[in-house]
């Protein structure tokens, strides 16, 4: 009779469940498409040169000796997409791989995938409301040359247009451990010559295979103005950008709830901020047209106003933050504006989390520079310690250059110059781009003004670099066999730390292990040594203490 109970309670879940997704609401965001018929939808045939040159009429992507694409667009909404798809097929393939590929394996049953597809339909009913049109026939055009290996997920446009929200989805499910962003700017008597510089490390990592093929993407639109942004394949939405008028976007994540419907995608709004706002106010304006479904800071810089603000957007607040009677400005995960002074998320945030510890290194660090250039911007945001030059092992969230950003980039607006990173993570040269010079001569066949290159950074060619990089696969390897509650080898455990000595996480993992066998002394040993060390946040030091506790009471100590 029980299990009766529980069958019919299953089924009616599930016809609930189907009852929501099929529901009109979703309906209609299921069949909603642009209209494209004002739009030519034959574009000029792809010339490939070689592996790494493609042009398509005016437009073009080349990869320069560093690894970056640099990718030139122009034209009306459908044409952008379209030629942008069709440029970058093979890129936009990889990144909807590196994204995509994962879901038949962590969800193999087909049942389980058909409601996985009604669940995801659900969840972005609302999204097609909150994007406008243009950015909707762009990733529609865009969508045409996705690939046909996950049409089982959803069509090629509806999987498109969901994966704009993946940024935010990241930033709201924290314990994804996805992002951990950092920016400053500085200007007037804090720069060298006065001018306006800003930085940011861009610390969204989803995957190794995410980061290898980085897109510099050079946007000339028939309406709003030019602009440049750092992306991959697949995406037309701005997480770190600048325009022809020396105006730029970065976006750093806030503390957020689960949202429970996606409405703008924060790429999207700083996209659209990017290609239609000169000034802080038309950024502000824009931005309060919007509503986004995470908690989010967008990080303005303005040549126009010689200065920076943040923008400080959740689901149901806003404020603007910007800084009296300085010449510089920080941000890292939290916000710091009067509307979210009583914000009891926030401010538990601030206390809990590596927010405010990266705020804190970031000041130390600018104020050991009284003044800031672009190459002291670049060793500021490749910096690996943690606070008083501590050394907190690679890796360490706590660190303003974790060693994982998919990009690091650095702006001086009233020049229009850029500098972006290569791979790896922040270590490669920072290439240099003139603004004015690439859209008053796109047809070049690469775009960067390499003279005002900055150079590499010698640590990726030290024993500290490769041994991190050992620790990182031995890392998956051991986390993979405790998964499968598989027997590691006491010189693995030993190895597993001495790549990375002065890194917590190391002892914490090796502790965890011989906790789970019944090697109780030896565990708490390796809890008690990452209690020495510099521990992430304060629900990581509290899972550490508990371990000791338990560990203590198994020795009966």
């Amino acid at each position: 009779m029980l299990l009766k109970k529980v069958q019919l309670v299953h089924w009616f879940c599930l016809f609930s469940i189907l009852f929501l997704v099929t529901s009109c609401g979703v309906s209609k965001s299921l069949h909603d498409l642009p209209d494209v018929s004002a739009y030519n939808s034959t574009i000029p045939e792809r010339i490939k040169t070689s592996d790494s040159t493609f042009s398509l009429g005016s437009n073009h992507l080349n990869k320069n000796k560093q690894g970056l694409w640099e990718l030139y667009v122009e034209g009306n909404p459908y044409e952008r997409g379209l030629i942008t798809g069709r440029l970058s097929e093979e890129l936009f393939h990889k990144q909807e791989a590196a994204f995509l590929s994962k879901v038949d394996e962590l969800v193999p049953s087909k049942t389980r995938q058909f409601f996985l597809r009604k669940i995801l339909a659900w969840y972005n009913r609302k999204m097609y409301l909150n994007i406008t049109e243009e950015y909707k026939t762009e990733i529609y055009g865009l969508s045409k040359y996705a690939s046909n290996d996950y049409n089982h997920l959803a069509s090629k446009y509806l999987r498109i247009l969901y994966l704009h929200g993946a940024h935010d989805i990241g930033h709201a499910f924290q314990d994804l451990a996805l992002v951990g962003c950092t920016s400053f700017a500085a200007w007037g008597n804090k720069t060298e010559d006065g001018s306006l510089i800003i930085g940011r490390n861009f610390d969204f990592y989803a995957g190794d295979d995410f980061a290898k093929d980085k897109i510099v993407s050079f946007v000339n639109p028939t309406e709003g103005h030019k602009f440049m942004s750092v992306t991959w394949g697949g995406m037309i939405g701005v997480v770190s950008g600048m325009n022809e008028h020396g105006l730029t976007v970065t976006i750093n994540a806030g503390k957020s709830k689960i949202p429970l419907v996606a409405k703008t995608p924060v790429s999207i709004l700083t996209r659209e901020i990017l290609q239609y706002a000169s000034t802080i106010e038309e950024a502000i304006t824009i931005a309060k047209k919007r509503q986004v479904f995470v908690s989010e800071s967008i990080f303005i810089g303005s040549a126009k106003d010689k200065k920076a603000i943040t923008i400080e957007m959740s689901p149901n607040n806003f404020g603007i933050y910007e800084v009296a009677n300085s010449n510089q400005l920080i941000c890292s995960n939290h916000f710091q504006s009067e509307a979210y002074a009583a914000d009891e998320n926030n401010s538990k945030h601030i206390v809990e989390s590596h927010s405010q510890y990266r705020y804190e290194r970031m000041e130390e660090l600018l104020n050991q520079h009284p003044k800031i250039t672009p190459e002291i911007a670049v060793d500021i945001l490749r910096n690996k310690d943690g606070l008083h030059d501590k050394a907190i092992g690679y890796g360490n969230e706590k660190a303003l250059n974790q060693l994982l950003a998919h990009h690091s980039i650095v702006f001086k607006p009233e020049q229009r110059l850029v500098w972006v990173s290569s791979s790896p993570y922040q270590l490669g040269e920072y290439v240099a781009y003139d603004l004015n010079d690439v859209f008053k001569n796109p047809n070049k066949k690469l775009l960067a003004n390499t003279n005002l290159n900055i150079e590499k950074d010698d640590f990726q060619f030290t024993k500290a670099f490769n041994n991190y990089e050992a620790y990182r696969k031995l890392r998956a390897e051991v986390l993979s066999d405790i998964d499968d509650n598989e027997t590691i080898t006491s010189s693995t455990l030993l190895k597993l730390q001495s790549l990375n000595p002065e890194y917590w996480e190391a002892y914490f993992i090796v502790g965890k292990y011989n906790y789970e066998k019944g090697y109780y002394r030896a565990a708490l040993n390796a809890f008690e040594k990452a209690k020495t060390k510099e521990i992430t946040t304060i629900p990581d030091l509290e899972q550490v203490d508990n371990y000791i506790k338990k560990s203590k009471r198994k020795l009966d100590l």
